[in-house]
């Protein structure tokens, strides 16, 4: 039985309901739809129009049905439904009333949110009542009674009445927080707990603790146990909090592919706890042709153990890019923190030995001993796909001559990105780095601390670190002391969750011994948004590139 289904007079959220909510609409494809079945479909179809507008304040609804069998037994039935919707009903009278304890509580609003000439909306009583009712429990009445809460219709009058009576009852506390677990040392978890003994309770701030627990890894399960039947005539409430351990050790293998280093294997180990005091430890290995790497990291929580710590990194790293060929050793300690509204900043020590080959003539076996501070911040409304974020990292580094170190330098390194959606389809994404190096010159400087450009997420139409002052005799790419580089991007959606997108990237890595050339490159590309980031397939031609041309670049990850 083939049935097509109209709705005439409604537009835009109040056509959208009802046709959610008319059961001839949602059944009209059903291929076993009897004809009495459809009759009786349609014979409900009115009320349900008019359920479908309450909640919209249209209470005065008008519908016209008619339900048309197919002409000669040939096409398909018509539900045609007219609808006049009429004026939405206004508040006539407000009955708003908070007793008990709380009543002269200057946290709850004088009046009802909702006021006498309002439209009836719904969707605007429930929240009003919810901002009510959020303002009682955040205050510590967790055992307020909501003794009347009704909407009546006059429908003769043609006006709505709201009752609102709130009993407050007693303002609880929060009181001594114990935890009942057999993994981790109560005086190092408590340090999680930012709630003072005799502060109102607010099951909010509960909330934010267990949340807090459970994004350590620590914990498979975390329950938030008050005793209220503990609670004394001072209403103090004392709080039990059951952990349940995570499992110890956590693996992972992947495989996957970039142009910079070509085709990748990885595998990681993360032990995630280690001793009664919180401590990590994690282990990576990356191999691929341009690059292998195998790095350790030890973590001690520090201050705030959230998001403080020290940490302890050694890694050891074989590379052969275009630009360089060797083996880097390193052992780093920091100090990690968050200093402000997200902005992290790390001060550490870096001692490095690396052995590096750029060109015949440029060469070397070198140590460092390196001290750093770094600041960086990330902020997106979704960091794996954002419309509005952005990324930020500055670093100053420096080592002096023979304090273990072969040269002395001072390093300075500005990054950021940042992505602005537009419309609905469109982002706007524009990324630059900048860069510079206090030496005598370039070649006093260790192969991993010059400066290159190219790659992925740097000038795309070149390789990986292939930009950058050249060798005048041989040619080599012997990286510089400054580096300016940036790139604009304009991604639209197509369909789903397929984009297109066109780019530019310019700039390059330069020194004031060498010849400057400034690069420029063009391209487009489909991206194809993933749980775990988008695959970008881009194709940019290397304008100012001798002969210029394209190149392909495969590339998965996040946004920021």
């Amino acid at each position: 039985m083939n049935v097509e289904v109209r709705v005439e007079g409604l537009e835009g959220e109040w056509e959208a309901n009802v046709l959610a909510l008319l059961a001839i609409y949602q059944e009209r494809d059903e291929k076993q739809l009897t004809e009495p079945q459809l009759q009786a479909l349609h014979r409900r179809a009115p009320q349900q129009i008019r359920d479908a507008l309450a909640p919209f304040g249209l209470y005065r609804v008008e519908v016209v049905d008619s339900l048309t069998p197919p002409t000669g037994g040939q096409g398909s039935w018509v539900a045609l439904y007219k609808v006049t919707p009429g004026d939405p009903i206004k508040i006539g009278s407000v009955d708003y009333r908070i007793t008990g304890e709380g009543a002269d509580d200057p946290k709850f609003p004088e009046e009802f949110p909702m006021k006498v000439g309002d439209v009836l909306l719904h969707s605007d009583y429930e929240k009003a009542k919810e901002a009510v009712l959020s303002v009682a429990a955040q205050g510590g009445y967790i055992q307020y009674d909501l003794a009347d809460h009704r909407v009546l219709i006059d429908p003769v009058a043609y006006t709505a009445h709201i009752y609102f009576h709130l009993e407050t009852g007693p303002r609880f506390y929060i009181g001594e927080v114990t935890f009942k677990q057999d993994l981790l040392a109560d005086d190092y978890l408590r340090r999680f707990v930012r709630i003072k003994p005799g502060s109102v309770y607010d099951p909010d701030k509960l909330l934010g603790l267990q949340s807090k627990l459970l994004g350590m890894e620590y914990f498979e399960k975390v329950e938030i146990v008050p005793q209220l039947d503990e609670a004394g005539d001072d209403h103090t409430v004392p709080i039990e909090i059951i952990a349940t351990p995570e499992k110890a050790n956590k693996y992972r293998v992947g495989v996957g592919y970039a142009t910079d280093v070509g085709p990748r294997f990885s595998m990681d180990y993360r032990r995630r706890y280690l001793g009664p005091y919180g401590h990590k430890l994690r282990a990576d290995l990356s191999i691929s042709q341009a690059i292998q790497q195998v790095s350790a990291e030890y973590r001690i929580p520090a201050g705030n153990p959230v998001r403080d710590y020290y940490f302890i990194r050694p890694e050891y790293n074989v590379y052969d890019t275009d630009s360089n060929q060797g083996t880097l050793a390193k052992v780093e300690a920091a100090y990690s923190v968050v200093v402000s509204k997200g902005l992290r900043r790390t001060i550490g020590l870096d001692y490095r030995y690396e052995d590096y080959s750029i060109s015949s003539t440029d060469e070397g076996i070198t140590s460092e001993l390196v001290p750093y501070i770094s600041w960086a911040k990330t902020s997106a409304d979704d960091p794996i796909y954002a419309t509005d974020g952005y990324r930020f990292k500055a670093s100053i580094q420096g080592a002096v001559e023979g304090l273990i170190s072969n040269a002395s330098y001072l390093r300075g390194l500005i990054s950021g990105k940042y992505i602005k959606a537009f419309g609905s389809d469109y982002r706007f994404i524009t990324r630059g780095d900048l860069g510079a190096i206090w030496a005598d010159n370039v070649l006093d400087l260790p192969a991993s601390r010059r400066f290159y450009a190219g790659g992925d997420n740097s000038i795309r139409g070149w390789g990986f670190d292939a930009l950058g002052p050249n060798e005048p005799v041989t040619n080599d790419t012997v990286g510089g002391r400054f580096l300016a580089v940036g790139s604009l991007e304009l991604e639209r959606r197509i369909y789903g969750d397929w984009s297109a997108v066109v780019f530019t990237d310019f700039g390059n890595a330069f020194d004031p011994d060498y010849e400057q050339e400034f690069e420029v490159s063009v391209g487009t590309g489909v991206h194809w948004r993933t749980p775990v980031g988008q695959v970008r397939v881009e194709v940019a031609y290397a304008a100012t590139k001798d002969p210029a041309g394209f190149r392909l670049h495969l590339i998965l990850g996040p946004d920021l």
